[in-house]
């Protein structure tokens, strides 16, 4: 028997089991509670996400608002600008034709009797100066003007000629302004170019002839008129090119904030995820904690490596801010938590009613005439030492079975497994079967009922019944 290990199974008695049912749902009740009060952290800092969330897009949309605003009212300024260049360069071009039509006049003014007729048309001009700048388009109007004035003064040529400047003149005059334009005048305007071009040169040839005056005024006025409709298709051409350039500049700058809109909403995403990620993990990790310290303390290693390895599954995929990976891997935090809990209590459960037999077997097994000598917490089971008189070591152990069920198993050092008889005083001495038995009676009222102690090999007193030993061996 020496050194040969002896089992021997326990049981609970009725008061003590109910007593475990009843701590064992206090602490589900605890465990529902912990959840309750994680679920109820987690949407309290969901709800605060939300309330910053919505503020910060606010905030980004009242900017976007801005951006928008701003483009459209340098759109509405560019295109009132647009067309206020182009009506005052309308304005500039009446202003000269009504100025030389109103230079036709002088020979009216010389005729006394043709004082109504200049009183007419001289107020048809004031009507047109003051439409000058308007919406309204002046260009036929003015060129039915200064026909009336040829024709009318066409009678008076001789009494004005000095008033009115050389045909040479005017037609370098305008060919000047032609040239103005600018070499790419023909392509924004190749029609109106054609027709300025062979008007000057029906021009020059009616300067050339005797006797033209009249029709060369009248077409000159023609000639006035294409040329001022040229210079304003060139300006408007040069205009719209301008126009279209600054739109396409717009358009571009919208399309850069709306990019940029999009990616901070994607940043704006991604850090509230993270932050979820965050929150949720800040909830758990101290749980998860003292879970693994609790699963140390215990002799778990199994849970101990699990809820670390989770712990640092998370921490490592947030320290690295990849937001999907971490979300998962708080989930599964979240999710292997309670169960561990729950595992930690029915362990801590165990771990209590082992200490609470090993306190009443200390006492028995000294009562029993040996000397305690030492024991230690090994996590998953308690050990205990002990001495006789005769010097045998007798070293009990506590755990408890994977069904819950407590195990004494027992090492017995330097004493043979049959009665000494007698001893040096005469009396007998137990064997260590003899000797445990006893100390098995003696804890009778403690809530603990040992079962036949038995060993490798001994067959059972009644009967059959499985080895606690075959358990023993698995639970190494």
């Amino acid at each position: 028997m020496s050194g040969s290990p002896m089992y021997s199974v326990v049981s609970l008695d009725p008061g003590l089991m109910a007593l475990g049912m009843t701590l064992r749902a206090t602490r589900a009740a605890a465990r529902r509670a912990r959840e309750e009060e994680r679920r109820a952290e987690r949407e309290a800092l969901a709800a605060e996400r939300a309330r910053q969330l919505a503020e910060r897009q606010a905030r980004a949309r009242a900017a976007a608002e801005r951006r928008r605003a701003e483009l459209a009212e340098r759109r509405r300024v560019r295109q009132e600008s647009h067309a206020a260049g182009l009506r005052e360069e309308q304005g500039r071009a009446d202003a000269r034709r009504l100025d030389e039509a109103e230079s036709l006049l002088a020979p009216l003014r010389g005729a006394p009797d043709r004082a109504t007729e200049l009183a007419a048309l001289q107020h048809r001009l004031t009507e047109l100066r003051a439409g000058l700048g308007g919406p309204l388009p002046l260009g036929a109007d003015i060129e039915e003007l200064r026909g009336r004035i040829v024709v009318a003064s066409g009678g008076t040529a001789g009494q004005a000629a000095d008033a009115r400047p050389e045909p040479g003149a005017v037609l370098s005059e305008l060919r000047q302004r032609l040239a103005g334009l600018g070499a790419d005048a023909a392509a924004h305007d190749a029609a109106g170019s054609r027709a300025c071009a062979e008007l000057l040169d029906q021009l020059d040839a009616l300067a050339a002839q005797p006797d033209a005056e009249v029709r060369f005024e009248a077409l000159l006025g023609t000639a006035e008129h294409a040329l001022t409709r040229h210079a304003h298709t060139v300006a408007r051409a040069v205009e719209d090119a301008t126009a279209r350039a600054e739109e396409e500049a717009l358009r571009a700058e919208e399309e850069a904030a709306r990019a940029e809109e999009e990616r901070a909403a994607r940043e704006e995403a991604e850090r509230a995820a993270l932050a979820e990620a965050l929150d949720r993990f800040g909830v758990v990790e101290d749980g998860a904690r003292d879970a693994v310290r609790d699963a140390a303390d215990l002799g778990a290693p199994e849970l101990t490596a699990g809820i670390e390895r989770s712990l640092r599954t998370a921490a490592e995929a947030l320290g690295a801010r990849r937001t999907r990976a971490a979300l998962d891997a708080v989930a599964a935090l979240e999710t292997l938590l309670p169960s561990v809990e729950e595992r930690l209590d029915e362990l801590q459960l165990a771990h209590a009613r082992r200490t609470e037999l090993a306190r009443a077997l200390k006492d028995a097994m000294t009562d029993a005439g040996l000397d305690f000598t030492g024991g230690e917490d090994r996590g998953a089971l308690l050990v205990l030492s002990f001495e006789r008189q005769s010097g045998a070591v007798y070293e009990a152990t506590v755990r408890t079975e994977s069904d819950g069920t407590p195990l004494l198993t027992y090492h017995v050092d330097g004493e043979p497994d049959m009665s000494v008889r007698p001893a040096a005083s005469g009396e007998a001495v137990c064997a260590p079967e003899e000797l445990l038995d006893l100390v098995h009676r003696a804890l009778d009222g403690s809530g603990f009922t040992p079962g036949e102690l038995t060993w490798d090999g001994k067959p059972p007193r009644t009967t059959a019944r499985r080895l606690p030993g075959t358990q023993e061996r698995r639970s190494r």
